[in-house]
Protein backbone atom coordinates (compact mmCIF):
# COMPACT_ATOMS: atom_id res chain seq x y z
CA UNK A 1 0.00 0.00 0.00
CA UNK A 2 1.00 3.63 -0.39
CA UNK A 3 1.26 6.09 2.54
CA UNK A 4 -2.02 7.66 1.40
CA UNK A 5 -3.69 4.24 1.41
CA UNK A 6 -2.25 3.58 4.87
CA UNK A 7 -3.89 6.72 6.22
CA UNK A 8 -7.24 5.76 4.71
CA UNK A 9 -6.96 2.21 6.06
CA UNK A 10 -6.14 3.46 9.56
CA UNK A 11 -9.17 5.75 9.50
CA UNK A 12 -11.47 2.98 8.33
CA UNK A 13 -10.15 -0.07 10.20
CA UNK A 14 -7.68 1.04 12.86
CA UNK A 15 -4.09 -0.22 13.19
CA UNK A 16 -3.02 -3.73 12.25
CA UNK A 17 -0.62 -5.92 14.20
CA UNK A 18 2.51 -4.93 12.27
CA UNK A 19 3.71 -2.74 9.40
CA UNK A 20 6.81 -2.56 7.23
CA UNK A 21 7.68 0.94 5.98
CA UNK A 22 9.93 0.05 3.05
CA UNK A 23 11.61 2.57 0.76
CA UNK A 24 14.30 5.17 0.41
CA UNK A 25 12.14 8.30 0.69
CA UNK A 26 12.53 9.57 4.29
CA UNK A 27 9.62 12.00 4.05
CA UNK A 28 7.15 9.21 3.22
CA UNK A 29 8.56 6.96 5.95
CA UNK A 30 8.31 9.76 8.51
CA UNK A 31 4.77 10.66 7.43
CA UNK A 32 3.69 7.01 7.62
CA UNK A 33 5.23 6.59 11.05
CA UNK A 34 3.54 9.78 12.27
CA UNK A 35 0.17 8.48 11.06
CA UNK A 36 0.74 5.14 12.81
CA UNK A 37 1.83 6.84 16.01
CA UNK A 38 -1.33 8.93 16.03
CA UNK A 39 -3.52 5.90 15.31
CA UNK A 40 -1.88 3.70 17.97
CA UNK A 41 -1.09 6.17 20.75
CA UNK A 42 -3.40 9.10 20.07
CA UNK A 43 -2.95 11.65 22.81
CA UNK A 44 -1.63 9.04 25.27
CA UNK A 45 1.66 9.32 27.12
CA UNK A 46 4.43 7.98 24.83
CA UNK A 47 6.88 7.60 27.73
CA UNK A 48 5.31 4.29 28.74
CA UNK A 49 3.85 3.06 25.47
CA UNK A 50 6.43 3.83 22.80
CA UNK A 51 9.77 2.08 22.19
CA UNK A 52 12.20 2.79 19.35
CA UNK A 53 15.17 0.53 18.52
CA UNK A 54 17.83 0.34 15.82
CA UNK A 55 19.40 -2.65 14.11
CA UNK A 56 21.58 -3.43 17.12
CA UNK A 57 18.54 -4.43 19.18
CA UNK A 58 18.61 -8.02 20.42
CA UNK A 59 15.67 -10.39 19.89
CA UNK A 60 15.11 -10.61 23.64
CA UNK A 61 14.79 -6.86 24.03
CA UNK A 62 12.38 -6.70 21.10
CA UNK A 63 10.16 -9.50 22.37
CA UNK A 64 10.09 -8.04 25.88
CA UNK A 65 8.98 -4.69 24.49
CA UNK A 66 6.25 -6.29 22.39
CA UNK A 67 4.95 -8.33 25.33
CA UNK A 68 4.89 -5.38 27.73
CA UNK A 69 1.34 -4.37 28.53
CA UNK A 70 0.29 -0.79 27.72
CA UNK A 71 -0.10 1.73 30.53
CA UNK A 72 -3.45 3.56 30.58
CA UNK A 73 -3.89 2.82 26.89
CA UNK A 74 -5.13 0.10 24.55
CA UNK A 75 -1.89 -0.45 22.68
CA UNK A 76 1.85 0.14 22.63
CA UNK A 77 3.96 1.11 19.62
CA UNK A 78 7.32 -0.58 19.01
CA UNK A 79 9.51 0.71 16.16
CA UNK A 80 12.68 -0.81 14.70
CA UNK A 81 14.74 1.23 12.25
CA UNK A 82 17.03 -0.35 9.66
CA UNK A 83 17.10 -3.87 11.16
CA UNK A 84 19.46 -5.09 8.43
CA UNK A 85 22.04 -2.43 9.26
CA UNK A 86 24.30 -4.99 10.95
CA UNK A 87 23.97 -8.01 8.72
CA UNK A 88 26.27 -10.25 10.75
CA UNK A 89 24.09 -10.07 13.87
CA UNK A 90 20.73 -9.19 12.34
CA UNK A 91 19.54 -12.71 11.45
CA UNK A 92 18.19 -13.55 14.90
CA UNK A 93 16.44 -10.18 15.16
CA UNK A 94 14.82 -10.58 11.74
CA UNK A 95 13.69 -14.10 12.67
CA UNK A 96 12.10 -12.64 15.81
CA UNK A 97 10.32 -10.04 13.68
CA UNK A 98 9.00 -12.73 11.34
CA UNK A 99 7.85 -14.86 14.26
CA UNK A 100 5.99 -11.95 15.85
CA UNK A 101 4.26 -10.92 12.64
CA UNK A 102 3.33 -14.50 11.78
CA UNK A 103 2.02 -15.22 15.28
CA UNK A 104 -1.21 -13.41 14.45
CA UNK A 105 -2.53 -16.33 12.46
CA UNK A 106 -1.39 -18.76 15.14
CA UNK A 107 -3.02 -16.79 17.93
CA UNK A 108 0.25 -16.77 19.84
CA UNK A 109 0.57 -13.18 21.13
CA UNK A 110 -1.82 -10.69 22.69
CA UNK A 111 -3.05 -7.79 20.57
CA UNK A 112 -1.54 -5.08 22.77
CA UNK A 113 1.47 -3.99 20.70
CA UNK A 114 1.88 -2.73 17.15
CA UNK A 115 5.24 -3.42 15.55
CA UNK A 116 6.57 -1.04 12.90
CA UNK A 117 9.75 -1.77 10.97
CA UNK A 118 11.25 1.07 8.92
CA UNK A 119 13.85 0.09 6.32
CA UNK A 120 15.23 1.99 3.35
CA UNK A 121 16.08 -1.23 1.50
CA UNK A 122 14.60 -4.71 1.88
CA UNK A 123 15.01 -8.05 0.15
CA UNK A 124 11.49 -8.98 -0.91
CA UNK A 125 12.50 -12.65 -0.93
CA UNK A 126 13.40 -12.63 2.77
CA UNK A 127 11.13 -14.51 5.18
CA UNK A 128 10.73 -11.55 7.51
CA UNK A 129 9.65 -9.27 4.64
CA UNK A 130 7.14 -11.81 3.28
CA UNK A 131 5.65 -12.14 6.77
CA UNK A 132 4.16 -8.63 6.52
CA UNK A 133 2.00 -9.59 3.55
CA UNK A 134 -0.29 -6.69 2.65
CA UNK A 135 0.98 -4.57 5.56
CA UNK A 136 3.94 -3.24 3.58
CA UNK A 137 3.88 0.54 3.04
CA UNK A 138 5.92 1.47 -0.04
CA UNK A 139 7.84 4.68 0.68
CA UNK A 140 9.47 5.54 -2.63
CA UNK A 141 9.52 8.89 -4.40
CA UNK A 142 7.50 8.91 -7.64
CA UNK A 143 9.69 8.12 -10.66
CA UNK A 144 7.34 9.25 -13.44
CA UNK A 145 6.49 12.89 -14.06
CA UNK A 146 2.74 12.28 -13.92
CA UNK A 147 3.04 10.42 -10.60
CA UNK A 148 5.10 13.26 -9.19
CA UNK A 149 2.47 15.75 -10.33
CA UNK A 150 -0.18 13.61 -8.61
CA UNK A 151 1.84 13.72 -5.37
CA UNK A 152 2.06 17.51 -5.64
CA UNK A 153 -1.70 17.77 -6.13
CA UNK A 154 -2.37 15.50 -3.13
CA UNK A 155 0.05 17.48 -0.99
CA UNK A 156 -1.58 20.77 -2.02
CA UNK A 157 -4.98 19.32 -1.07
CA UNK A 158 -3.58 18.27 2.31
CA UNK A 159 -2.30 21.81 2.88
CA UNK A 160 -5.63 23.25 1.63
CA UNK A 161 -3.84 25.08 -1.18
CA UNK A 162 -5.58 25.50 -4.52
CA UNK A 163 -3.42 24.95 -7.62
CA UNK A 164 -4.28 26.28 -11.05
CA UNK A 165 -4.17 23.94 -14.05
CA UNK A 166 -0.60 23.00 -14.96
CA UNK A 167 0.95 24.15 -11.66
CA UNK A 168 1.63 20.63 -10.41
CA UNK A 169 3.41 19.76 -13.66
CA UNK A 170 5.41 22.99 -13.55
CA UNK A 171 6.57 22.29 -10.00
CA UNK A 172 7.48 18.73 -10.96
CA UNK A 173 9.66 20.03 -13.79
CA UNK A 174 11.38 22.68 -11.69
CA UNK A 175 11.98 20.79 -8.45
CA UNK A 176 11.95 17.13 -9.45
CA UNK A 177 11.30 14.24 -7.02
CA UNK A 178 12.49 16.11 -3.92
CA UNK A 179 9.40 15.57 -1.82
CA UNK A 180 10.35 17.53 1.28
CA UNK A 181 11.41 20.45 -0.90
CA UNK A 182 8.12 20.24 -2.81
CA UNK A 183 6.14 20.24 0.43
CA UNK A 184 7.88 23.41 1.58
CA UNK A 185 7.58 24.98 -1.87
CA UNK A 186 3.80 24.54 -1.93
CA UNK A 187 3.55 26.33 1.42
CA UNK A 188 5.78 29.17 0.17
CA UNK A 189 3.79 29.59 -3.03
CA UNK A 190 0.55 29.72 -1.03
CA UNK A 191 1.99 32.63 0.95
CA UNK A 192 3.09 34.31 -2.28
CA UNK A 193 -0.38 33.94 -3.81
CA UNK A 194 -2.13 35.20 -0.68
CA UNK A 195 -4.82 33.78 1.65
CA UNK A 196 -7.53 31.93 -0.22
CA UNK A 197 -5.98 32.59 -3.64
CA UNK A 198 -5.13 29.99 -6.26
CA UNK A 199 -1.46 29.35 -7.00
CA UNK A 200 -0.81 29.98 -10.69
CA UNK A 201 2.02 29.16 -13.08
CA UNK A 202 3.06 32.79 -12.79
CA UNK A 203 3.58 32.32 -9.06
CA UNK A 204 5.74 29.27 -9.76
CA UNK A 205 7.81 31.21 -12.28
CA UNK A 206 8.27 34.11 -9.89
CA UNK A 207 8.85 32.21 -6.67
CA UNK A 208 10.24 28.75 -7.23
CA UNK A 209 13.52 29.55 -9.03
CA UNK A 210 14.46 32.09 -6.36
CA UNK A 211 13.46 30.13 -3.30
CA UNK A 212 14.15 26.52 -4.25
CA UNK A 213 15.58 25.53 -7.62
CA UNK A 214 18.61 27.75 -8.04
CA UNK A 215 20.13 27.50 -4.52
CA UNK A 216 19.61 23.74 -4.36
CA UNK A 217 21.01 23.23 -7.85
CA UNK A 218 23.94 25.48 -6.94
CA UNK A 219 24.68 23.13 -4.05
CA UNK A 220 24.21 19.87 -5.94
CA UNK A 221 26.15 21.19 -8.95
CA UNK A 222 29.09 22.19 -6.77
CA UNK A 223 29.06 18.81 -5.03
CA UNK A 224 28.61 16.82 -8.25
CA UNK A 225 31.43 18.69 -9.99
CA UNK A 226 33.83 18.31 -7.07
CA UNK A 227 33.97 22.01 -6.14
CA UNK A 228 34.26 21.59 -2.38
CA UNK A 229 34.83 25.24 -1.50
CA UNK A 230 31.85 26.39 -3.58
CA UNK A 231 29.68 23.65 -2.08
CA UNK A 232 30.50 24.79 1.47
CA UNK A 233 29.83 28.41 0.50
CA UNK A 234 26.40 27.59 -0.93
CA UNK A 235 25.58 25.39 2.07
CA UNK A 236 26.47 28.23 4.43
CA UNK A 237 24.25 30.60 2.45
CA UNK A 238 21.30 28.20 2.61
CA UNK A 239 21.73 27.62 6.35
CA UNK A 240 22.02 31.36 6.97
CA UNK A 241 18.79 31.88 5.02
CA UNK A 242 17.01 29.61 7.50
CA UNK A 243 16.86 26.37 5.55
CA UNK A 244 16.71 23.48 8.02
CA UNK A 245 19.43 20.78 7.84
CA UNK A 246 16.85 17.95 7.45
CA UNK A 247 15.34 19.72 4.44
CA UNK A 248 18.74 20.20 2.83
CA UNK A 249 19.62 16.58 3.53
CA UNK A 250 16.36 15.55 1.88
CA UNK A 251 17.39 17.47 -1.23
CA UNK A 252 20.75 15.69 -1.28
CA UNK A 253 19.03 12.32 -0.81
CA UNK A 254 16.76 12.97 -3.77
CA UNK A 255 19.62 14.25 -5.94
CA UNK A 256 21.88 11.27 -5.30
CA UNK A 257 19.03 8.83 -5.84
CA UNK A 258 18.46 10.47 -9.20
CA UNK A 259 22.17 10.08 -9.94
CA UNK A 260 22.00 6.40 -8.96
CA UNK A 261 18.97 5.82 -11.19
CA UNK A 262 20.70 7.65 -14.05
CA UNK A 263 23.84 5.54 -13.60
CA UNK A 264 21.67 2.40 -13.74
CA UNK A 265 20.10 3.52 -17.02
CA UNK A 266 16.67 4.31 -15.56
CA UNK A 267 14.52 7.18 -16.79
CA UNK A 268 14.58 10.24 -14.51
CA UNK A 269 11.83 12.88 -14.84
CA UNK A 270 12.90 16.41 -15.67
CA UNK A 271 13.73 18.71 -18.57
CA UNK A 272 16.51 17.68 -21.00
CA UNK A 273 19.16 20.01 -19.57
CA UNK A 274 18.62 18.51 -16.11
CA UNK A 275 18.92 14.94 -17.40
CA UNK A 276 22.12 15.90 -19.25
CA UNK A 277 23.60 17.35 -16.09
CA UNK A 278 22.64 14.28 -14.07
CA UNK A 279 24.25 12.00 -16.65
CA UNK A 280 27.54 13.92 -16.46
CA UNK A 281 27.60 13.81 -12.67
CA UNK A 282 26.62 10.12 -12.55
CA UNK A 283 29.49 9.30 -14.90
CA UNK A 284 31.93 11.19 -12.66
CA UNK A 285 30.90 9.23 -9.57
CA UNK A 286 30.31 5.76 -10.94
CA UNK A 287 28.00 3.11 -9.39
CA UNK A 288 30.29 2.07 -6.51
CA UNK A 289 30.91 5.61 -5.31
CA UNK A 290 27.24 6.47 -5.61
CA UNK A 291 26.39 3.56 -3.31
CA UNK A 292 29.00 4.83 -0.87
CA UNK A 293 27.56 8.36 -1.10
CA UNK A 294 24.05 7.11 -0.32
CA UNK A 295 25.46 5.24 2.67
CA UNK A 296 27.12 8.43 3.95
CA UNK A 297 23.84 10.31 3.52
CA UNK A 298 22.00 7.63 5.50
CA UNK A 299 24.54 7.90 8.33
CA UNK A 300 24.07 11.68 8.39
CA UNK A 301 20.30 11.20 8.47
CA UNK A 302 20.67 9.08 11.62
CA UNK A 303 23.02 11.70 13.10
CA UNK A 304 20.46 14.46 12.50
CA UNK A 305 17.84 12.32 14.24
CA UNK A 306 19.90 12.12 17.42
CA UNK A 307 22.43 9.36 16.85
CA UNK A 308 25.38 11.72 16.33
CA UNK A 309 27.39 13.94 18.65
CA UNK A 310 27.96 16.84 16.23
CA UNK A 311 25.60 19.73 15.67
CA UNK A 312 23.33 19.21 12.63
CA UNK A 313 25.09 21.98 10.69
CA UNK A 314 28.51 20.41 11.28
CA UNK A 315 27.25 16.96 10.34
CA UNK A 316 25.90 18.40 7.09
CA UNK A 317 29.17 20.23 6.36
CA UNK A 318 31.15 17.04 6.86
CA UNK A 319 28.81 15.19 4.50
CA UNK A 320 29.08 17.87 1.81
CA UNK A 321 32.88 17.72 1.97
CA UNK A 322 32.82 13.93 1.64
CA UNK A 323 30.39 13.99 -1.28
CA UNK A 324 32.34 16.67 -3.15
CA UNK A 325 35.79 15.09 -2.58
Amino acid sequence: MTPAELIRDLAANGPRRAYLLAGEEPLLRDDSLAALREAVLGSGDPDFNFDRFDGSCTPGVLVDALRTLPVFADRRLVVIQEPEGRRGSARALLDAVADWVGAEEEGGAPETSVLVVAASKVDKRARWVKAFGKSVVVCEAPKRARDLAAFIQEEATRQEVSLDRGVAEALADRVGPQLLLLRNEIAKLALLAGPGETVSRAHVGAGTPLSAEEPIWDLTDAIGEGRSADALRVLGRLLAAGEAPPMLLGALVSHFRRLARTAAGAEVPGPPFVRKKLAAQAKRYGPARLRSALGAIQETDLALKGAGVLKPELSLERLVLALAA
